[in-house]
């Protein structure tokens, strides 16, 4: 008897082992297939972008029969974690997955403090464009434990809240912000975090007030996300960088970022149209400056004699005086023709409009 009661308990022990060893086996699998997708264009060339989700796909697939094959075997101990690894695998295409979506309902539902499954059905909702179950997962996370995932989620669902008036969105903002920066805060090596962070930067520069710094700390997340291999492949993060750059009137770098963008997703239309808009944006540019805008020989010349040095008003004699009186710079009037690249210290220049570039989104000139 006593026997029988130690060959039971050793048989046991190898089942229990043997399943331990198959969900990490699991496990391990799962995040290999993660890593192929985010480490993708590491070892090619940015032209395989196209064949990324068939190749993506076809990971997957070989995961989704090692899972199926030994389901029978872990379910019974591990159900939760069993259907938080299907999940997770079945989430992994850009697209939103139904599938994917049931095996992490159910995988919360078996195990509320499974806060990466919390994180992956948020992320779920939010392909499927349900904002506000995706904001009640995060949040769900949240509750068992801090997390950068969680974190810069939240950013991101914070962002895309409506408000009522200015002063509720400039709370969102500003919230939206504080939440990126403190998910950077817990890893400051991810660079998908600092992606989001410069995003929020770049949402506070449009929502609350057009600040030179704001983009100057866009771009600083921007750069500080390209340090992760990770991250450096993501078309968001190209994107958005061309957009803050293009606020910058650094065109020619905007041009190569959106075209970068373009590059590593394929199908996706918004840079393609950023570049088209803003190359015949420039052409117009260059075509006015170079035509004298286009106007009558006789209209120029009449504007041209009406420019007197008188209406520089404040800043004619040579200084500025600031308000307060407090503040005097030297200035030097000069020609447009004597503007040099770069920074042009206590110069003024005087000069008036002979046409206006109509631009999509008003790009600064």
């Amino acid at each position: 008897m006593g026997t029988s009661l130690d060959e039971n308990h050793i048989a046991s022990l190898t089942i229990n082992v043997n399943v331990d060893d198959t969900l990490k086996m699991l496990n391990d699998k799962v995040d290999l297939l993660y890593r192929f997708r985010d480490h993708y264009f590491e070892n090619r060339l940015i032209d395989e972008a196209k064949h990324k989700n068939e190749a993506v796909q076809k990971v997957l697939d070989d995961t989704l029969v090692l899972l199926n094959n030994n389901q029978e075997l872990v379910v019974q101990d591990h159900r939760a974690t069993f259907y938080y690894l299907k999940g997770k695998a079945l989430n992994v295409l850009p697209n939103y997955s139904k599938e994917a979506e049931d095996f992490l309902s159910k995988a919360v539902k078996l195990d509320p403090k499974l806060v990466e499954a919390w994180n992956e059905l948020g992320e779920c909702y939010w392909k499927n464009d349900n904002i506000k179950e995706a904001e009640n997962c995060f949040n769900g996370a949240l509750n068992y434990g801090k997390n950068k995932v969680s974190l810069r989620n939240l950013s991101m669902t914070s962002r895309q809240k409506s408000s009522q008036n200015a002063e509720e969105k400039r709370k969102m903002v500003e919230y939206g912000l504080s939440l990126a920066k403190e998910a950077v805060q817990l890893d400051p090596n991810d660079g998908l975090s600092w992606i989001i962070l410069g995003n929020a930067h770049l949402s506070s520069f449009f929502g609350l007030s057009q600040s030179p710094k704001t983009l100057k700390l866009c771009l600083n997340a921007y750069v500080h996300a390209e340090k992760d291999i990770a991250a450096k492949s993501n078309p968001d993060l190209h994107y958005n960088k061309a957009i803050t750059l293009k606020y910058q009137e650094e065109f020619e770098m905007a041009l190569n970022s959106f075209n970068l963008a373009s590059s590593y997703e394929p199908g996706w239309d918004p840079p393609k149209t950023q570049v088209s808009q803003l190359e015949k944006y420039l052409g117009q540019v260059t075509d006015f400056v170079n035509n004298s805008g286009r106007m009558k020989a006789k209209r120029l010349h009449q504007i041209t004699q009406s420019i007197d040095a008188k209406q520089l008003g404040p800043y004619s004699g040579g200084t500025y005086t600031s308000p307060s009186g407090q503040t005097t710079v030297k200035l030097e009037h000069i020609e447009f023709e004597d503007l040099k690249e770069g920074l042009n210290e206590e110069k003024v220049i005087l000069g008036k409009v002979v046409c206006s570039v109509y631009n999509e989104d008003g790009v600064p000139l």
